[in-house]
């Protein structure tokens, strides 16, 4: 056994630990038939004297309706989670978590008054863009980023258009733009100290 734990290696806490709250999160609303998710995993327009309207704002990113949305969503943050957490560390990771789940769940909020938003999209596609800006040099912006934003942003658009499937699109606009706004800022700052 010991053969074993000295083999594996606890390589992202932040990622590691978000995938471990939203697999917790995801049994309990099986377990409760959603009702976790409405009280403490989703976001929507509730009164601004609850007190869970504000902790909905940033864990509404933790719930899933389902275990092929959890799963669709946390296959892609341990394949790229863990590789921008030894990049950027783990306090950066987790300010674009919480920066994206605030943005998203604020959008949502005052923008859309009749939906429920839950799920981790806004952050795999914030994600998604981060890690586009990894091989940024001399404050070039990398032909890969520019490639993966106009095919990224470009299907956002059209599927919020003209494909009527309950994802937010335009949640997966706003976690884009938090990584590429994000990525930009952390590079020049690691840029600057060299």
């Amino acid at each position: 056994m010991n053969k074993i734990k000295d083999k594996i290696s606890f390589n992202s806490p932040v990622i590691l630990g978000f995938t471990a709250v939203c697999l917790f999160s995801l049994i309990l609303g099986l377990i409760t038939d959603g009702e976790t998710n409405r009280l403490f995993f989703s976001v929507y327009r509730s009164s601004l004297f609850n007190p869970l309207t504000y902790l909905r704002l940033f864990t509404h990113v933790c719930g899933h309706a389902s275990f092929e949305h959890f799963m669709g969503n946390i296959t892609l943050i341990l394949v790229i989670g863990p590789l921008l957490e030894e990049k950027y560390g783990s306090k950066n990771m987790l300010f674009v978590i919480l920066s994206t789940a605030l943005v998203t769940g604020l959008a949502n909020f005052i923008l859309f008054p009749n939906i429920a938003l839950l799920g981790a999209s806004g952050i795999v596609f914030a994600l998604i863009l981060l890690a586009s800006f990894t091989g940024m040099q001399d404050s070039k912006i990398p032909l890969t980023f520019i490639l993966v934003a106009v095919i990224y942003f470009g299907e956002q658009i059209y599927q919020g258009i003209f494909v009527n499937d309950n994802i937010s699109n335009f949640t997966h606009i706003l976690g884009g733009v938090c990584g590429a706004v994000l990525g930009n800022v952390m590079n020049k700052q690691k840029m600057s100290r060299y």
